[in-house]
């Protein structure tokens, strides 16, 4: 009886090491998955990175998506629609922090297509500026933290952006 109660318990330990094995493997390739896609964003060039982000949008449940022509924007690189609120997004794929510039484009292209929310979407952060001149101006940020959340929580699927890359 001791000897078929110390086999239970050693086919449980087992199970318990293995569980642990298999858990720690399975964050380890969604880790490493997430950081392939977070990377990617990180090499597309300026007008991939808008479809890229257009498209991350969609998969948030953004509806009636457009990404606009690139030159003559007036600071908007995608225009959308939530759950009734109109937003015009300006999108960064920068090496370093965003400024203030980015804040007041988009805050400009808002009024130009009137539309109700203002939003700067960039795989980087924002200066100190840039963020003070947002909470006045009411143009939300959306960081480099942002868009990682986004992406885990969609998998943007391999559609424009992808024949680029």
């Amino acid at each position: 009886m001791a000897q078929s109660n110390t086999t239970v318990l050693a086919a449980l330990i087992g199970l318990i090491a293995f569980m642990a094995v298999l858990t720690i493997a399975i964050d380890f390739f969604l880790r490493r998955r997430r950081e392939r896609r977070v990377s990617r964003m990180d090499e597309l060039e300026g007008h991939d990175f808008e479809f890229f982000c257009a498209d991350l949008l969609q998969a948030q449940g953004f509806i009636d998506v457009e990404v606009t022509r690139g030159s003559g924007d007036f600071g908007v690189d995608i225009l959308a629609e939530k759950d009734g609120v109109t937003y015009a997004v300006q999108c960064k794929r920068y090496s370093g922090p965003v400024g203030v510039e980015a804040v007041l484009r988009t805050y400009g292209g808002q009024a130009y297509y009137e539309r109700m929310v203002g939003a700067v979407m960039t795989n980087q952060y924002f200066t100190s500026p840039a963020v003070e001149a947002a909470k006045k101006l009411h143009i939300l940020l959306w960081d480099r933290g942002y868009m990682d959340t986004m992406i885990e929580e969609s998998s943007p699927r391999d559609s424009r952006h992808s024949r680029s890359t």
